[in-house]
């Protein structure tokens, strides 16, 4: 599946949540990750984030669709992390 991921998490938990999310998909940027991960691998993230986010404070959205097939990515501006796709 492809998967976006945006989160908000405090200070002292950002870089932990930035290390567990780079292990999984790939940085677009500040707080933003995309994708395509299988569904362990994606129950394995969440569970990995629900560790180190406060649940007081912190916020993870997770948007998923089956296949990139049906998403248009357009970038205005500077793209921060350029995705290369190998083949």
């Amino acid at each position: 599946m492809f998967v976006i991921l945006v989160y908000d998490f405090g200070e002292k938990r950002v870089a932990k949540a930035l290390k567990t999310c780079r292990r999984y998909l790939n940085w677009v940027q500040n707080s933003v990750f995309e994708g395509e991960i299988s569904e362990v691998n994606l129950k394995k993230l969440k569970a990995e984030l629900e560790r180190v986010m406060d649940e007081e404070e912190d916020s993870i959205i997770i948007y998923t669709w089956r296949t990139q097939r049906y998403t248009k990515r357009e970038i205005m501006g500077v793209e921060k992390n350029e995705i290369s796709f190998i083949l």
